[in-house]
């Protein structure tokens, strides 16, 4: 992973990946790093937590590893787990952010935030052109969150059943 100017952590597991977490207040140094193999049993846990009602399978979060391994980043306190952000690689410039998981007792603490600065990053100095993300219209913090990072809603509104029966969500772009 190449990092940018103004990137100034390191990982433990490789070289630097986006800008620095601040501490949680009462809490020890987070670090944002690339996933690993041996992350993918926390990962899975965190998963279910953060999508109770939707969580990805075991196997397929093993799969967007294997196809994604640049792409999915996580943050952690020590050995613990708290939050993950999954893009895809560029293809023609473009890459789709997959999915942005916090833990539910950890939310609203900038941690998302710091992922998607992190994986934004990276997907600019990767050539990427163009981002594209699918939210839960009804996720009013989600999309507050992209708002904020300068990504625009798909002007034709929420795409009903875009994930099946009753799964609507709202595409938001952005140029990078």
């Amino acid at each position: 992973m190449t990092p940018l100017p103004g990137d100034h952590f390191r990982s433990a597991t490789g070289p630097a990946v986006g800008p620095a977490v601040g501490q949680v207040p009462g809490k020890t140094r987070l670090r944002i790093r690339r996933a690993t193999e041996d992350d993918l049993p926390h990962l899975a846990r965190l998963d279910e937590q953060a999508f109770p009602h939707g969580p990805y399978p075991f196997f397929v979060l093993r799969q967007l590893l294997t196809a994604f391994p640049d792409f999915l980043l996580l943050v952690e306190e020590g050995s613990e787990l708290h939050g993950y952000v999954l893009a895809t690689s560029p293809h023609e410039a473009q890459s789709w952010v997959l999915s942005l998981a916090i833990a539910p007792a950890l939310r609203g603490q900038g941690l998302g935030r710091q992922l998607m600065t992190g994986i934004l990053g990276h997907l600019r100095a990767q050539g990427t052109h163009s981002v594209w993300l699918s939210v839960e219209p009804g996720n009013e913090t989600a999309v507050a969150l992209y708002l904020s990072l300068g990504f625009v809603p798909d002007p034709g509104g929420p795409r009903k059943d875009y994930f099946g029966p009753g799964e609507d969500r709202l595409l938001m772009s952005l140029t990078l």
